[in-house]
């Protein structure tokens, strides 16, 4: 996807909010938006996820994209199953697949049991939880995330983490907002640092990095958590690249093959992929291989 001299603004007397942004969203990208608040991050958000048209410019190649916005309106009649069925629908999931994809993301984010429920009557974490499934039901080639972990519990923002991971792996691009610094630390292909005036300077991420050398920073590790991993998977898993240690369910893998051992893993059948951090590795003493 190409952002070509993007700017927003509403109103033809109202400053730009957004100006003069001309950017590649290359698959397998990891994109953060950062800058202090209203300059403007969650209106680009809405540009490249084609919520919201651009005053200025325009953007092409978008692939099939999933948008968690700021907001979700949760004061709405009908429960979050059929509000997600529905989305299925419009995202182009038919017959036994638009279920299948609606009760998979229910179940991974921990609100299958509160899916009957209108969504007015749900709290705000609840209806966060079907805001990300909808945006997750069709594995879109672009995911858009507005403060999406904001509200949720440990185990759904650990699932969001996976989801991001998954959908990288699967080649995959992902742009996203959260006031947490350290959210998804070491994955970060690109940082897009919005100023006042509504340009974008770009930042190498820290999803690259890794340590090489005397004296050099400790690697990069991406910890993948998994279920299901029975000891025959769990020795073919030791052998690929980069892989630096399985330990029961949790795989210590080099930053950089990280997204090409989740690639492999999700293709195994019934081994599950609950989670994914990063952390610091000891450096191997042998290495050199």
């Amino acid at each position: 996807m190409r952002l070509e001299s993007v700017g927003k603004r509403y109103g033809l007397r109202q400053p730009w909010v957004v100006r003069s942004v001309s950017r590649d969203v290359l698959p397998g990208r990891l994109i953060r938006l950062e800058g202090r608040n209203g300059s403007g991050k969650s209106t680009l958000l809405r540009v490249a996820a084609g919520v919201t048209l651009p005053s200025a410019g325009r953007v092409t190649g978008r692939p099939h994209t999933g948008y968690v916005p700021e907001r979700f309106p949760g004061g709405l009649p009908f429960s979050g199953r059929d509000y997600l069925l529905q989305l299925a629908r419009v995202h182009g999931l038919r017959g036994a697949a638009a279920p299948r994809a609606v009760d998979e993301w229910l179940d991974r984010l921990g609100a299958a049991s509160y899916a009957s429920q209108p969504l007015r009557a749900l709290s705000k974490g609840m209806c966060q939880k079907v805001a990300i499934a909808q945006a997750l039901l069709a594995r879109p080639g672009l995911l858009v995330l507005d403060e999406a972990w904001t509200g949720l519990d440990q185990a759904a923002r650990g699932e969001l983490d996976a989801a991001v991971a998954e959908r990288l792996a699967d080649g995959g691009a992902v742009m996203f907002v959260d006031h947490e610094q350290a959210r998804l630390a070491g994955r970060i292909s690109e940082r897009w640092r919005l100023d006042n005036s509504g340009q974008v300077t770009v930042v190498a991420g820290d999803g690259a990095r890794a340590g090489s050398g005397a004296g050099s920073a400790p690697e990069s590790v991406v910890v993948i958590d998994l279920a299901g991993l029975e000891p025959p998977s769990a020795a073919l898993l030791s052998g690929l690249p980069g892989v630096l240690s399985v330990d029961g369910g949790s795989v210590r893998v080099s930053s950089g093959a990280s997204d090409e051992v989740l690639r492999q893993v999700l293709g195994w059948d019934g081994v599950h992929v609950t989670g994914v951090r990063t952390g610091q590795a000891e450096r191997d003493q042998g290495a050199g291989r």
